[in-house]
Parts: C-alpha cells; structure tokens; sequence
C-alpha cells in the first residue's frame, strides 16, 4: 500500500544556527538539502544540535536572523507549525488519554473539518497499515508501549503531511521490542514515501532507516552520506568512533604501508605523510595462521556475543585490537595469530585528537 506515496516535498535548510536567550549555542550555521521521499537521519549524541534542527523544520524554533527553512522551495521560516503540513511524533508519543486509538489517529482530520466517513475510511487505513486492527475502541493506557508508538505515529501521517518528522520515537522501548519495531517502522516509511526526518542517538536505527545519515557533533555537522558510506568512510575519528566499534591506531607509514609493533598493513589509499592515525572496522579484521600474515599479536581474551566471538589481540598494534570473528574458529587466550586486513578496510584519518 503506497497510501501517502507523492506526499513529500523536498526540504532545504539554508544558514540555519540557533543561540537561545541565555548563550547557549544549541546549533552551528547549517546548510542541508533533503529529497522528495527521503528519509534522512539526524544522528548524535546528546547536545548536539539534532533536535534543535528538527524543531526549526518543525516551526517550533525560529533560526538565527540570516536562517531559512524552505519547503519545494518556498520559504516558510516565518510559517508557524500548525500551516506547514508537518507530521511529528514525539519521544513521549504525547497521545490524548482520553480518547481511543480510533479517536486520536482521527484527530488532526477532525480538527481539519474532514466529515465524518472520510475519516473512518483514513483510520481504517492507518489501522492496517500499522497493524494495530482491533486496538480501535481501546484507551491508550490500555495499550503495550509498542502499541502506543504506532498510534502515534498513525495519527502523524492521517492527515498526509508533506514532511513527517520523528524525535526518538523508539527510545523509550526495551530492546527486543525496539529492533522489532525499528524493520516495521523502515517498511512502514519506505510504504508511505513521505519525506521524512528522523532524530536518534541510536547507531543501529540510523543503520537501518536513513537513506542518509548527518552525523552531528557540539551544534555543527561532521559528515553526511548514505549508512555504507558513512560507516566505513568516516572524514573525522568523531565520526568513525561514534558510528560503531572502531580500532583506531596510530603508526609510521612506509611505502603505503603501515609499520605497527606486530607488522606490516597495506593502505589502499595514496599516503604522503609519514605518520598516519588509521581506522578498522572489528569485523573486517581476519585471524589467520601466522606464517600466512604480515601482522601478527598475542590472544588477550575471547568473549562469546551470540553468533560471534570478540577478540582481543595485544603487541599487533600501538594498543589491543578488538576482531569480531566467527564462533567455528576455535580461539584461546594465550595464541599467537596472524591478522589480515584487506587494504580498502583501512580507513585513514585526517585527526590524531
């Protein structure tokens, strides 16, 4: 079902910054560009800026003075939320509790003066599209947290809105339900095709929803591009420890290669320098047996994670390196093993800080 399909509309945000009353710098000059249809991630720790932008899209935050939020091109900086055709749903979901599922998801249609039997036919919709059939008399305190998370979030694409924005909507569940809800949510969007901007501090969510990431440090933008690109291309050490598990190491460069206690890597990349800080990701790094390897360390510890191992490998490298391996090999504390990294898993960074 492509319910809302079309509905978008491409979103730009030009020279946006934001300092409140008493100093605070909450978000640096900013300039993006969203798609028609996209579904773009605003990824961060805390403090960062990324809802704070979320809310000047929203209308609920003015940018500075030279700031503008533009919708298919026209301005709306000066637009407030209730005119610019915005979807939002909350952390906190901040559903009515004294109105049913049918009656919330219908809301924004009510209020909108929609008669009666269009809004029964758009709530059965949203009903099935977001699998919470026979929900639709219960009150929300009588609804599970996952349930109530896809309320809210029917109830934000009734009325169609041309930009659906989400500010750490799965935050508050427990894990196992979270990552149920997180593939739901990405088929969900992918079936609506409503521009959609998505706040989370959360690595795997961005993984799994965006179509493209901004990855946002102390109120300024450190990078952008798709999840892949991102994850094993990061342009600052912020990027590539803060996006999953990094070996981040430090070593003399000779003739492409790099010179480390235990061996030698070679880098893909041209290098002119002759020190280099270098990021692998745990899972690009194979053990393999020593004669066959120019890296080689001592088996500092392995842990069981599931459907794989983590090891710790020391003397390889300037400090331990952590290889996700797989369960079949068998690996003790104590071995000496070779290390194989194929030259295009070596990403160099620009930062030793």
């Amino acid at each position: 079902m492509k319910a809302d399909a079309g509905h978008g509309v491409s979103v730009r945000i030009e020279a946006c910054s934001k300092t409140f009353a008493d100093g605070t710098r909450a978000l640096e000059p900013a300039t993006l560009d969203i798609a028609r249809g996209e579904t773009l991630v605003l990824l961060g720790p805390s403090g960062c800026g990324k809802t704070t932008m979320l809310r000047i899209i929203a209308g609920l935050e003015r940018p500075g003075a030279s700031g503008r939020v533009l919708f298919d091109g026209a301005d709306v900086t000066a637009v407030p939320i209730e005119k610019r055709n915005v979807g939002m749903v909350f952390q906190s979901y901040a559903l009515f509790p004294n109105m049913t599922v049918a009656e919330n998801i219908g809301y924004g249609l009510k209020i909108r003066g929609v008669p009666a039997r269009e809004r029964a036919t758009r709530i059965a919709e949203l009903v099935a599209l977001t699998n919470i059939t026979g929900l639709e008399d219960r009150r929300i305190d009588q609804l599970s947290g996952g349930q109530r998370q896809r309320v809210a979030l029917a109830r934000a694409v009734a009325i169609r809105p041309a930009v659906l924005l989400l500010d750490e909507p799965l935050t508050a569940l427990d894990a196992a339900l979270r990552d149920r809800l997180r593939g739901e949510l990405d088929r969900l969007l992918r079936s609506l095709g409503i521009t959609t901007i998505y706040v989370t501090h959360d690595q795997a969510e961005a993984m799994a929803l965006g179509d493209r990431i901004v990855v946002m440090s102390k109120g300024a933008i450190a990078q952008i591009g798709a999840p892949r690109e991102i994850y094993f291309r990061p342009v600052s050490r912020f990027v590539a420890e803060f996006v999953g598990a990094a070996n981040i190491l430090e070593a003399e460069v000779v003739e492409r290669r790099l010179r480390l206690p235990g061996g030698f890597l070679t880098v893909a990349e041209n290098v002119s320098q002759t020190h280099a800080v270098a990021m692998i990701r745990p899972e690009t790094i194979g053990i393999v047996a020593v004669e066959a390897a120019t890296l080689a360390g001592r088996v500092e510890s392995v842990s069981f994670v599931g459907d794989r191992q983590r090891v710790v490998v020391a003397g390889a490298a300037d400090k331990p390196l952590t290889i996700e391996a797989p369960n079949g090999a068998t690996i003790r504390a104590g071995d000496t093993v070779g290390l194989a990294v194929a030259p295009d898993a070596i990403r160099l960074l620009p930062d030793a800080a």
